[in-house]
């Protein structure tokens, strides 16, 4: 490999296209001078179609996880009843969260791999009538999958008065998302995914019905306190210094985004999944989730008959491709491919070429190009 060629192929951070980091070299502004103002006043618009919102969306400077965190300490009060969903690592993470804010939480597990069943969430809430607020990662990142949370958010309001609180920080950007016609409460994402943004940026879209709980809510809170966001963002301003080089690029993002279309970017991202889910399957090298279950911006694969880390260490050493490994009790066993944001369906063909050739030089029987010929075949049929 070349000493300074790098390929990234992980779940976040992502590629950022050349356009978008050309936009983030842009010289340095006033935060509170007009010129950010009519940034702001530019973006704002045009976030709401990626949310599938009429709301506006708010923009913190920070990771995905404070997005995360924000949700839970504006709409949530210590002591409330929450039911968490848990699918993966992510889950967890919200679990972990609310622990940290005195909620009392309802952990409802769900085998890793798998997608949750709306019928099971809705026969618990049945049982559970106090429940406030119903947390559910849209994708889960760990094991690739993409949960129906449609279908969550319709059982959820047929059963409770429960916010419906999803993280989407995987996929919204990637995939198609619907806030408001599904009826999620809050939604949450990052700009290192599908966005094509360095890590920096949260997002956070609210329904009036959340608005509604958070200002009844007098937990005190000063740096995440989404009201402050709200009124500020009316004045096209943010209460506190934003991320000014990463408003830049994502107002390029967004640029390309409507220029591509969304649908066209939901049909990449879906064919990107199914390129590579159809060359491991040719490769006879197993998938961990089905084919029902499996998100279009991430596909986790758990082999049987060789080590994912000796696989991922000879790509990075030998062809300075990086793919992800696995999470929790998942790492050892587990290795990830992110196709997601700035990713074509040429560079999969590419990353699936490498890592059959890697497969080799770790002593795995495979064909050589029967991946490679399964994902281009894919390709083909989807036209694109």
């Amino acid at each position: 490999m070349l000493p300074d060629q790098t390929l990234l192929r992980i779940p976040g951070p992502t590629p950022i296209p050349p356009s978008v980091q050309q936009a983030m070299n842009e010289p340095m502004i006033g935060h509170r001078n007009q010129e950010t103002k009519d940034l702001l006043q530019t973006i704002k618009p045009k976030l709401k179609p990626v949310f599938g919102t009429e709301q506006e969306v708010l923009i913190l400077a920070g990771s995905g996880t404070a997005g995360l965190e924000a949700a839970v300490v504006n709409a949530v009060r210590p002591g409330d009843e929450a039911l968490v969903i848990v699918t993966g690592a992510f889950g967890d993470r919200f679990v972990k969260i609310c622990d940290e804010y005195g909620i009392s939480v309802h952990r409802y597990d769900v085998q890793w791999g798998e997608a949750i069943s709306p019928e099971t969430i809705a026969a618990y809430l049945a049982n559970h009538p106090d429940i406030k607020a119903v947390f559910a990662t849209y994708c889960e990142t760990s094991t690739g999958v993409l949960n129906p949370v449609q279908e969550l958010a319709r059982v959820v309001h047929q059963n409770t008065d429960a916010l419906f609180i999803v993280d989407g920080v995987s996929c919204v950007g990637g995939v198609q998302t619907e806030m408001d016609a599904w009826g999620i409460d809050i939604l949450v994402t990052g700009s290192q995914k599908a966005m094509m943004l360095p890590p920096g940026l949260t997002f956070t879209a609210v329904s009036e019905r959340a608005w509604q709980v958070i200002e009844k809510n007098e937990r005190p809170s000063f740096y995440l306190d989404f009201k402050r966001y709200r009124d500020s963002l009316a004045n096209n301003s943010t209460p506190f210094t934003p991320a000014i080089s990463l408003l830049f690029g994502l107002k390029q993002v967004l640029t390309l985004l409507e220029k591509e279309g969304l649908n066209q970017v939901y049909r990449r991202h879906q064919l990107m999944k199914d390129m590579t889910r159809n060359a491991f399957r040719a490769l006879n090298i197993p998938l961990l989730t089905a084919d029902e279950a499996a998100s279009p911006t991430v596909t986790a694969i758990k082999p049987d008959d060789f080590d994912p880390e000796a696989l991922r260490n000879v790509l990075k050493e030998e062809f300075g491709l990086s793919i992800a490994g696995g999470q929790q009790h998942l790492k050892g066993k587990v290795f990830r491919i992110g196709h997601m944001g700035y990713c074509s369906p040429a560079d999969i063909v590419q990353t699936i070429s490498i890592i059959e050739t890697a497969l080799h030089n770790i002593g795995k029987s495979i064909e050589l190009g029967k991946g490679t010929r399964a994902a281009q075949e894919i390709l083909l049929k989807g036209g694109f």
